[in-house]
This record gives structure tokens, C-alpha cells and sequence, in this order.
């Protein structure tokens, strides 16, 4: 009886395609032309894929290995690199899921601006007012002990699937090769130029990472497998699943309409591009979908960005305060800070011109160290045969956590200075939660030699680029 509650495959599968595809996919189209080319894109995501499909596998394997880490992705970082690392990767992973919250905001009134134009652009005060009424209404319910609601997962699932799937089928039935071929690797007909090609691939960095945001939740999740071979079978296959759905949106769109003509769409672009096939009803269509999507995703990831400093602050990385629980067992604290700190940054869509990517790339940019140091924990525990039989053959997985490493070093590359500073101004405070934890803990000495100089560094530059952002040298 229990193993027929156990998943197969197919069921992983969708799992697996589920967790990753969510609301930034229907403004896919726009946010990867904005920085480049055909050419480049096609380059991006087969860079993007074959590092995300390494840092996936190198979830699974750690999963795995180490089924005593159960505390979450930052546990890994923990783990292989000291508390300092350790916290530092879960007040990450903490930032990354409430601005993706951010991001969500302005992209769910975005859709309804097309059916009531006082929220027209998703970022203006009627937006802020609405997703602000909707910010406290999810946080009144989540108080109340709302934890689970498999009925509305199924009902969003279908809505953000059965949209992307019709719009993929109309598409490649009005794909244009002379419009897709045309600026090929950049303007006017331009040659290939690798300087040129390498700053466009960097561009479309975040926006791969950003839809990929959830690999290792996917992971977490195909635990419940009835064949444990069928977790790694079922992370290959979905993440391809979905890296072919992203790279067919991306391109077909590509094929319909110009590279510039994509960029200056508004948000959600797909519904705009499926529109200029089949007239109003294709973007009625693709809206309505993202906003029973978004909607329902809202509760799982307002749920999702309070739960980590709490379970964090249960294992000793978070200061004790943001363990309190209610009468209905809600994370009462770590709630009320995480939806305070959201309503505070939906702000930014008056002083931000493209408020949606600001967000979500400051999400993408926040959960590169989680993402690396777990990548490098990967490279680490296989390279020292920690968790292996003497016997045990392993190359495959240290050449993932090479793969991995290297992607996640890139990534930080790419994602460029700006937001990297930007960045660090979030982690910064972090400094002093740090040291709050550590006199809970009656630690005579705060930080290591080495955890004092990654301190000092974040320091540094979270107040270079305050600097930056007076100076008007940094804009949001």
C-alpha cells in the first residue's frame, strides 16, 4: 500500500518540469532578446544547459550522500565551508525567494493591466496598492495555518502548462526562417564576432538562471521515487523537457517577430507575440493563464520565503527569533519580516523603469552563492571519497562538480558588476545577523580568519555600491 504511493516515472517527470516552470516563462520571449541575438541565444542555453543539468545532477547526488543534510541547500555550503558560509548561503537562498516574490508581483498586475488598464504596465500606485492588498491577504491565511492545497496546485499547474504548450504548437506553425535567420549574431547583418557573441551570451545569464530558480526543489522532491534509479532518469529527462520548452519559446518568438520588436514588448510578452498571430483572444488567453498561475503560486512561495529562516533558525543558523511559531504553528516572525521586506522593495516600481527585471534579477544574482558553494561541495565530497565504499568509481561525479563549479563561477561573471554590488548591499546586513547568532551561541570568537575577510569583503562592497548608487553610476 505504501509503494503505491510511491512515484514513477512519469509522475517524477512532470514533477521535475512542474517545480521549474513557473511565471517567468511567459515573459521569456522579451527578457532574453533584450540582450541578444539568435546566435547567442542558442549558445546561452546550451551553456545554460548543460551547467544546470550538472548542478541538478549534483543535487540528486548529494541528496543522496548526504541524506543527514536535510536542512535545506545552505546546509551544503554549511557543510564544506564553515557557519559563515553556511549562513550566508541560506540568507541567499532567503533573499532569492522573496524577490522572485517581488518579480511574481509585478508580472501577475502586468496581466491584469491588460484587462484593466488602471494597473496597465504592472508598476505604478494602483499595482502597488493591489499587489500590496494581495502581499497581506496571502499573509492573514498563511497565519491562520494554511499550509497545503493540492487542489490549487493542480489548478495553477494546468494553467501555466496548457498556455505555454498552446502557444509552443501556434508558433512553430507561424515560424518565419527569413525573420529568424535575419541579425543572426548581432545588427544589420553583422559577422560573427566573438567579443560580441561573448557579451551577448553573458546578457542572457540571468534570465536562463532565473526560470531555472527550483532545480533543487525538483530534486528534493523525486525522493519519493519507487525506483531510485528513476531519480536520476527523471531529473535528465525533465530538466531537458523543460530547457527545450524554454529554448522553443524563445527562439520561435524569434521567428515571429524582430529581436527590437520582442524587446519593447510589454510584460507578459507571450501573450503579445501569440496576439500579433491570432489577434486579442491568444493574449487573453496566455494572461488569464498566468494570473490563476501566479495567484495560486503566490501562497507556495510566500509559504517557501518564510519557512527557510525558520527552519534555519531551528538548525542554529539563524538568530533564534525567527523560530516562533503561532497558536496555528505559522512561522509567525520570520512571516512578518519576509512580507515587510517584500512590501518595502514592491517600492521599487515607481523608481525602476523595468521593474520585473530589476527584480528578478537581483533574485538570480542573490541565489548564485547558494548555487556555488553547493556546486563545490559536490566537487569537494567526491574528490575526497567522503560518503563513498573504497571500491566506488567516482569520476562522473567529480566531473559534475567540475561542470558544475565553473558554471556557477560564470554565472557570477555574467551577471555583471551592477547587480553583483547591488547584491551585497542585501547580503551586508547579514554581517550582523551573523555575529547575533554566534553570541546565541556563546561563541567567543565570531568568525574565522577567512570567514573575517569574505565579511570584510561583502562590507566593502555592499558600501562601494552605495556610493555607486549615489553617484548615479548604478541606476535601478
Amino acid at each position: 500500500m505504501e509503494d503505491q504511493k510511491k512515484l514513477g516515472l512519469f509522475s517524477l517527470i512532470a514533477i521535475v518540469v512542474g517545480s521549474m516552470i513557473g511565471g517567468g516563462a511567459f515573459n521569456l520571449s522579451s527578457d532574453i532578446a533584450r540582450g541578444a541575438n539568435a546566435g547567442a541565444i542558442i549558445i546561452g542555453w546550451a551553456i545554460t544547459g548543460i551547467g544546470i543539468i550538472a548542478l541538478g545532477l549534483s543535487f540528486q547526488n548529494l541528496t543522496m550522500r548526504k541524506p543527514d543534510l536535510d536542512g535545506g541547500i545552505y546546509s551544503y555550503a554549511k557543510a564544506g565551508f564553515g557557519n559563515y558560509m553556511g549562513f550566508n548561503s541560506a540568507f541567499g537562498y532567503w533573499l532569492s525567494a522573496w524577490l522572485g516574490n517581488v518579480a511574481y508581483a509585478t508580472l501577475l498586475f502586468s496581466s491584469i493591466g491588460y484587462f484593466f488598464p488602471v494597473f496597465e504596465g504592472g508598476q505604478n500606485i494602483a499595482s502597488i496598492i493591489g499587489a500590496s492588498i494581495m502581499l497581506w491577504l496571502v499573509h492573514a491565511l498563511i497565519l491562520r495555518g494554511v499550509h497545503s492545497a493540492a487542489l490549487v496546485n493542480l489548478i495553477t499547474t494546468i494553467a501555466k502548462l496548457v498556455p505555454v504548450f498552446l502557444f509552443i504548437i501556434i508558433a512553430i506553425f507561424s515560424f518565419h526562417f527569413d525573420q529568424f535567420s535575419l541579425d543572426f549574431w548581432g545588427p544589420e547583418g553583422a559577422e560573427f564576432s566573438w567579443s560580441s557573441v561573448k557579451d551577448q551570451v553573458a546578457s542572457t545569464m540571468l534570465v536562463t538562471l532565473w526560470v531555472f530558480i527550483g532545480v533543487e526543489g525538483a530534486v528534493v522532491l523525486s525522493g519519493r521515487a519507487k525506483n531510485r534509479k528513476d531519480i536520476g532518469r527523471a531529473t535528465v529527462i525533465g530538466l531537458i523537457g523543460t530547457l527545450l520548452i524554454y529554448i522553443m519559446i524563445s527562439l520561435l518568438s524569434l521567428g515571429v517577430m524582430s529581436r527590437g520588436e520582442l524587446s519593447e514588448l510589454p510584460s507578459p510578452s507571450m501573450a503579445y507575440v501569440l496576439e500579433s498571430i491570432v489577434g486579442k483572444w491568444g493574449a487573453t488567453f496566455i494572461n488569464i493563464g498566468l494570473i490563476i498561475s501566479v495567484l495560486g503560486a503566490w501562497l507556495g512561495w510566500t509559504l517557501l520565503a518564510s519557512e527557510i529562516p525558520y527552519i534555519a533558525a531551528k538548525d542554529g543558523v539563524f538568530p533564534k527569533w525567527f523560530a516562533k511559531e503561532n497558536k496555528n504553528h505559522a512561522p509567525v516572525n520570520s512571516l512578518w519580516i519576509t512580507n515587510g521586506l517584500i512590501q518595502i522593495f514592491l517600492l521599487t516600481f515607481l523608481v525602476s523603469e523595468q521593474a520585473y527585471h530589476f527584480a528578478f534579477s537581483l533574485a538570480s544574482s542573490a541565489i548564485l552563492l547558494p548555487y556555488l558553494f553547493s556546486a563545490l561541495y559536490q566537487l569537494k565530497l567526491s574528490w575526497s571519497g567522503e560518503a563513498y565504499a573504497e571500491e566506488e568509481k567516482r569520476t562522473k561525479d567529480i566531473a559534475l562538480g567540475i561542470i558544475a563549479s565553473i558554471y556557477s563561477i560564470w554565472l557570477v561573471y555574467a551577471a555583471g558588476i551592477d547587480y553583483l554590488l547591488l547584491t551585497m548591499i542585501l547580503y551586508a546586513p547579514g554581517i550582523l545577523m551573523f555575529m547575533s547568532v554566534q553570541k546565541e551561541a556563546h561563541k567567543k570568537k565570531m568568525f574565522g580568519k577567512a570567514e573575517l575577510i569574505t565579511a570584510f569583503s561583502i562590507g566593502l562592497l555592499a558600501f562601494w555600491a552605495i556610493i555607486e548608487l549615489a553617484t548615479g553610476t548604478i541606476t535601478l
